[in-house]
């Protein structure tokens, strides 16, 4: 990369939305740099990798990465248990550093450049062009997409909005999955171990992975979910590997995320979902978008790609008023209550699987429930 050879879009970022953008503008004929600060695609991951069906569905994940899971099982602070399946509907967890990957080849394939080790250090706008400082090197470009992640420098950098809210996350692996029934995504309800968020554990393509998450301006303490999950479905502690901690946002897309020849995608610009915290799936489904929107306007002058991602946002408003009302941790009684009712099977239904017909069956039974404590000892995020 030098000044004198100029790219049509600079990409900052080399995540989900990053790699997608990134695939889609190649595809359509755009010079692509995607500059990435991590020594290589898939290290340092903030994200537990595992899709809905509408990303596993648009993106075709290969089968050697992933493991399709079809049932949630709900767990409430008393051990009550509610089971759904959506017919037709299902989950994968991933190898996700290896889905990172591929998608990086994918975009390669295409015809992206992929920088590793190269931070985003400055960005000037010239006339119609970007200069940029990055990995100590110079490199104009057309546009500017940031993509990364849920602190965005480039946000900071673009004098942009940045996040604000966040649900702070940490999860561990473990190479083999014990006990854990593969059949199911294991969801758990409980304040007193993930106050305003979900505790979970599933199978993954190469073992098992196990966290939880919490509301902003707490901290998530994972130790004695880890432990119980540990004893109760037979996971080596001796083997856990691969702790991963980070940032969801979860106030919704942020006011202001674009300006002439740059826009934010993704964590970067607040398209996640404020009640889940699911991001694959508009990261990968927006940033595509982006790509192929920078990519008609560049070649053919059309809408400004800004207004063309726009236009495809979801309506988040329903989901930031559930968020604050999780937000405050309601009481474990209300949990026990609620999970023995029928309208929180039709909420659970709508919000794992997307108003696809489920079936509940509520189990009051103890029987590989996990039992939850707190623990005092707070684990820090990067």
């Amino acid at each position: 990369m030098n000044e004198d050879a100029p790219f049509d879009l600079a990409i900052v970022g080399g995540g989900f939305a990053g790699l997608a953008a990134a695939r889609a503008a190649a595809l359509r004929g755009l010079r692509v740099a995607v500059l990435e600060a991590k020594s290589e695609i898939g290290v340092r991951l903030h994200t537990t990798g595992i899709f809905v069906r509408e990303a596993a569905d648009a993106y075709d994940i290969p089968l050697a990465l992933s493991r399709r899971v079809t049932r949630v099982r709900l767990y409430g602070p008393s051990r009550q248990t509610l089971d759904l399946e959506g017919p037709g509907y299902y989950f994968l967890t991933t190898d996700t550093a290896a889905v990172l990957r591929w998608l990086a080849e994918e975009a390669m394939r295409a015809g992206a450049h992929l920088r590793t080790r190269c931070r985003l250090e400055s960005a000037v706008r010239e006339g119609s062009l970007w200069r940029l400082r990055a990995g100590g090197e110079a490199i104009t470009a057309r546009y500017l997409l940031g993509a990364d992640g849920a602190r965005s420098p480039t946000s900071k950098m673009l004098g942009l909005t940045p996040n604000r809210r966040f649900i702070a996350g940490v999860e561990r692996e473990y190479p083999e999955p014990g006990l854990l029934d593969p059949d199911y995504l294991h969801c758990v309800l409980d304040s007193r171990t993930a106050p305003g968020y979900i505790a979970w554990a599933a199978v993954s393509p190469i073992g098992a992975q196990v966290g939880l998450a919490v509301s902003d301006g707490r901290r998530p303490k994972i130790d004695a979910f880890t432990r119980e999950a540990e004893m109760i479905f037979r996971l080596d502690p001796q083997r856990a590997r691969e702790r991963r901690a980070g940032l969801i946002p979860c106030g919704g897309v942020v006011k202001r995320w674009s300006l002439p020849g740059a826009m934010l995608v993704g964590d970067a610009a607040g398209m996640v979902s404020p009640l889940t915290g699911g991001g694959i799936h508009p990261a990968l489904s927006l940033g595509r978008r982006a790509g192929q929107a920078i990519a008609d306007h560049l070649r053919a002058g059309a809408v400004l790609p800004e207004k063309t991602v726009a236009a495809a946002l979801p309506n988040y408003g329903l989901k930031l008023l559930m968020r604050r009302a999780l937000d405050t941790a309601p009481p474990n009684w209300l949990f026990d209550l609620a999970l023995s009712t029928a309208p929180m099977a039709v909420l659970a239904r709508k919000v794992f699987f997307h108003n696809t017909a489920a079936s509940p069956v509520a189990d009051p039974s103890p029987a590989g429930v996990l039992a939850l404590e707190q623990d005092e000892r707070a684990t820090t995020l990067p």
